[in-house]
């Protein structure tokens, strides 16, 4: 599962720095993240976030509950598999929307957790020997 992928191009690399955005934008960039956040046991924060993405696309009603029924037993319900970190009042208005799921009820919750990376994961990736390996010129001279 965990295989050596190839290395991303340097530039690509480089322009992570520039914001967690940046980051998040890139194939390559979110599964550099996601290696780190496991290090850290905070793997939940990017597969939340990503699922969000994802069910922000969603165009059937069917599916988006279906969806939205997925993500809160995944990440949002209290003792959850992969409980994300939130507040009290942001998990209470998503389980209240359980009924009647819309494309927007997960965004406060995918808000807090973007700025908790942002804050907190994202500087430490930067620092990372996960990071700065991928910065290494593949050829060494």
């Amino acid at each position: 599962m965990d295989r050596k992928a190839p290395k991303p191009p340097n530039d690509e690399v480089v322009s992570w720095r520039q914001s967690l955005k940046k980051l998040l934008e890139c194939k390559t960039g979110q599964l550099a993240f996601r290696e780190f956040l496991k290090t850290e046991y905070s793997e939940e924060n990017i597969l939340f976030w990503l699922v969000c993405e994802e069910y922000k696309t969603i165009t059937s009603n069917t599916e988006m509950a279906e969806a939205a029924k997925r993500i809160y037993t995944e990440f949002v319900q209290v003792d959850a598999p992969r409980q994300i970190n939130i507040d009290c009042e942001t998990r209470q208005e998503i389980t209240n929307s359980m009924s009647q799921p819309t494309l927007s009820c997960f965004d406060k919750a995918q808000r807090v957790i973007y700025k908790l990376m942002k804050k907190d994961s994202y500087p430490r990736f930067l620092k990372s020997e996960i990071y700065q390996a991928l910065l290494e010129p593949s050829d060494a001279s």
